[in-house]
C-alpha cells in the first residue's frame, strides 16, 4: 500500500498512486484504441474523445456503484449527514466499482459513437480490449490505495495492509473476530469520553505525536489475498486474448461479446476471494453483475451471427497509416 507516491517539489501537493494508475490506464487504453481504430480505417481521434467521455461517466458510475454496494459505510449513525456526504465524495479513500463505471460509461460512449457515425459493433470491438487495459491499471491503483482487498488467507504471497487501510478497518469491525486496537489509538466517545475499541483514530489525526505514529505503524491487518493484483493479471491476459481475436476474421461485435463472457466469468471467480457484502443470497453485487455480463455476452455472440451487418456506415474512411 502506497497511497501517496510523492509531493511536488516546492508546492507540497501530494501525488497519489491511485490517480497515477488511473492516468496510466487512460493513456494505455487510448493508445491501443487509436491503433486498432486506424488499423480498421477509422479516425483514432474519435476514440480519444470517446475515452474522455467514458472517463468522466465511468468515475461517476463507479463511485455511485461503490456507495450503493457499501451503503452502511456512508449512512453511519455516529457521523453527521454532512460527514457521511463528504465520505461519499472522498474518492481518495478508495472505492470505485468497475462495473458501475462500465454500466454508465458504455451508453455514453455508444451515443457519442452513433453521433460520429462510427459502426457500432466495430467500435465496441475496438473498445473491448481497451477496457481491460484500463481495468488492469486501475486495480494496481486499488492495491496502492489499499481498497478492494481480498479475503483472509495464509498463502506465501498474502499481504498485510497497514493501520487505517480498508482491510485494517474491516478487520477491526469484524463482528466475529474483531482485530484489537491498542487503547491509545482508540477514538474517544464524544459524550462519555471513553475509548471506543472498534473505532481507531484516523492516521491524519496522529501526526505530530511520534509515539502514537510509531504505535500505529506497528499495527497491521490480517493477511489477505492481493485480489487487486489478481484482477490486474487477469485483465491484461484478457486484453491480449481480445486483441489476438480482433486480428482474426470475425463477425463485428463478437470481440465485445467475448469480452463480456470472459470478464463476467473471471470476475465471478475472483469475487470468491473477496469480502464484498452479499446482495442476493451469498452473492455480492459484482457476482450478480458478472453473471448478467456472461448472459449478455452469450446473447450478443449469437445475435451477431444472426445479424452480421454493422451500422451505421463510417462517415469517411481513414487510411490505416494515418
Amino acid at each position: 500500500m502506497l497511497q501517496e507516491l510523492f509531493r511536488i517539489p516546492g508546492l507540497g501537493i501530494p501525488v497519489y498512486g491511485y490517480g497515477v494508475m488511473l492516468v496510466l490506464g487512460f493513456f494505455g487504453a487510448v493508445t491501443l484504441a487509436k491503433f486498432l481504430a486506424r488499423r480498421s480505417g477509422l479516425d483514432g481521434e474519435v476514440f480519444v474523445n470517446a475515452a474522455l467521455i467514458a472517463l468522466v461517466a465511468g468515475v461517476v458510475g463507479a463511485r455511485l456503484s461503490h456507495v450503493l454496494e457499501n451503503w452502511s459505510e456512508f449512512t453511519r449513525s455516529d457521523l453527521t449527514a454532512w460527514q457521511n456526504f463528504k465520505n461519499v465524495l472522498n474518492m481518495r479513500s478508495g472505492g470505485l466499482t468497475y462495473y458501475g463505471g462500465f454500466l454508465l460509461a458504455t451508453p455514453a460512449t455508444i451515443f457519442y459513437g452513433w453521433y460520429k457515425r462510427v459502426p457500432l459493433k466495430l467500435g465496441m470491438d475496438i473498445v473491448a480490449p481497451c477496457l481491460m487495459i484500463g481495468l488492469g491499471f486501475g486495480r494496481i491503483g486499488c492495491f496502492l490505495n489499499g481498497c478492494c482487498h481480498g479475503a483472509e488467507c495464509n498463502a506465501p504471497w498474502a499481504v498485510r495492509f497497514p493501520y487505517g487501510s480498508n482491510a485494517y478497518l474491516d478487520h477491526v469491525r469484524d463482528p466475529e473476530r474483531p482485530l484489537p486496537v491498542p487503547t491509545p489509538l482508540q477514538e474517544l466517545h464524544p459524550k462519555t469520553g471513553q475509548p471506543m475499541p472498534r473505532v481507531p483514530v484516523p492516521l491524519s489525526e496522529l501526526k505530530g505525536n511520534q509515539a502514537l505514529m510509531d504505535l500505529a505503524k506497528a499495527q497491521k491487518a490480517r493477511p489477505v489475498h492481493p485480489a487487486q493484483l489478481y484482477s490486474t493479471i487477469t485483465a491484461w491476459l484478457l486484453a491480449a486474448l481480445l486483441v489476438a481475436y480482433f486480428t482474426l476474421p470475425h463477425l463485428p461485435g463478437r470481440v465485445f461479446a467475448l469480452m463480456l463472457m470472459l470478464e463476467g466469468g473471471t470476475r465471478y471467480l475472483l469475487e470468491l476471494l473477496r469480502t464484498e457484502p452479499a446482495v442476493a443470497g451469498t452473492m455480492s453485487l459484482s457476482m450478480v453483475i458478472g453473471i448478467c455480463l456472461v448472459i449478455a455476452g452469450v446473447v450478443m455472440w449469437f445475435a451477431c451471427g444472426r445479424f452480421p451487418r454493422d451500422w451505421p456506415a463510417p462517415a469517411e474512411p481513414v487510411p490505416a497509416t494515418a
